[in-house]
């Protein structure tokens, strides 16, 4: 299964081509437009959130609300279109418009210097309209295609802001349970489980970003809930699958970096300290094999340990802003500020869902892998069988 992307972000719209999944999987476009609007919320957000009000639509792959195993073809129409046709026209001569927002001056983290030196451009638009994160709405409604079957599968997942501009949330912000986590973050709009003390302290920080014309990044979390053991490989290098899992969250714009669950702190403790102890218990006279704790992040040697999946990145600051930092003019070789485009402060709350979306991709992917069938039914029923292989004390634990 695979899934490809086609748009750019001032263009007409966004296309999707899911292919490789499998028939008889419920979807719908509300399915698919709740996620799309899950990713338009944010504290912090910039003014093309007011324009754009993501919808997409299924042009094939789906009939009566079921898939049909044929390809899916989605498209999500950009609002904003309407004010950049004589701009991003796909035929005709250069126009006086496009000549007004060419820009020639690289953006520092932006894709904009490294696209010039590869492709040869004479306007730095060219790689701004398709590295902009407005592509991620596309891989928000992949992920849905993705999520639909997860669903059907029992198996859910969430995320959540843990940091964000230097503020972390506190430990003890935390409700005890995933289901009361997960009901607070969608609750609120910096998609974050702190109470609301630390949520003002916040929104405050990003308001003060804001005027004096700057950016913020930050840190989240994505938990996923009842995984099967046993998906992913340690057999071959590419069949890992937290080396799957980190590439494809590494690809999300403005991500910098990926642990699995303690991973990033293994460096500085014992592995006493990190490892996770296996115990052995009774319940009703079976043996009960549980886990102590789970630093491992429900992965181990690329295979999936039947532990909650946990996944934690690092989003950066956006790296478009009004305070602009020192950059050249690519044409005269003189030292200049970096090309402004309208920007979002920061778009941490929306990194949240498409990390779930290329999580969810991953995660099927790897489903199909192990339980290899064409259709629902089928995949439950291997599913089925496989689960009543295992030793259910274990099953029992997880």
């Amino acid at each position: 299964m695979r899934f490809l992307t086609a748009g750019e972000s001032h263009g007409q719209g966004l296309t999707v081509l899911v292919d490789g999944f499998p028939a008889g999987v419920p979807l719908t476009h509300a399915a698919i437009n709740q996620q799309l609007a899950r990713r338009q919320v944010g504290y912090g957000r910039g003014g093309r959130m007011h324009i754009e009000k993501d919808q997409a639509k299924i042009l094939s792959g789906v009939r009566f609300g079921k898939t049909t195993g044929a390809p899916i073809a989605l498209f999500i129409e950009n609002r904003d279109w309407k004010n950049w046709e004589d701009v991003m026209a796909v035929e005709g001569e250069w126009t006086e418009s496009a000549e007004a927002k060419r820009f020639i001056r690289p953006r520092p983290g932006h894709a904009d210097l490294a696209a010039y030196y590869k492709y040869g451009l004479t306007d730095l638009r060219d790689a701004l309209e398709r590295a902009s994160a407005r592509e991620t709405a596309a891989r928000v409604a992949a992920g849905s295609v993705a999520r639909s079957l997860l669903d059907a599968l029992g198996i859910d997942m969430g995320s959540h802001v843990t940091q964000l501009g230097g503020i972390k949330v506190p430990e003890a912000d935390y409700p005890n349970t995933f289901d009361e986590l997960m009901q607070r973050v969608e609750s609120n709009d910096l998609r974050c489980g702190a109470e609301e003390v630390t949520l003002s302290k916040i929104r405050a920080h990003i308001d003060a970003a804001l005027k004096e014309g700057n950016t913020l990044g930050g840190d989240i979390e994505v938990l996923v809930r009842n995984l099967p053991p046993g998906l992913g490989s340690y057999a071959q290098w590419d069949k890992k699958l937290d080396g799957l899992l980190a590439q494809a969250v590494m690809s999300v714009q403005a991500v910098k970096s990926i642990s699995i669950g303690a991973g990033d702190t293994g460096g500085l403790v014992f592995g006493t300290e990190f490892h996770d102890e296996i115990l052995t218990g009774s319940r009703q006279g079976k043996t009960i094999v549980s886990r102590a704790s789970n630093r491992a992040g429900g992965l181990e040697a690329g295979i999936t340990n039947g532990m909650p999946l946990v996944i934690k990145a690092v989003m950066k600051p956006i790296s478009t802003m009004r305070k602009a930092l020192q950059s050249v003019n690519l044409e005269t070789g003189k030292a200049e500020t970096a090309h402004f485009e309208r920007s979002d402060v920061t778009a941490v709350p929306a990194c949240g869902v498409v990390c779930e979306a290329m999580v969810a991709f991953v995660l099927v992917q790897a489903v199909l892998d192990k339980f290899g069938e064409d259709n629902l039914a089928d995949i439950q029923t291997a599913l089925a069988q496989y689960n009543a292989r295992l030793r259910p004390e274990h099953l029992e634990s997880l």
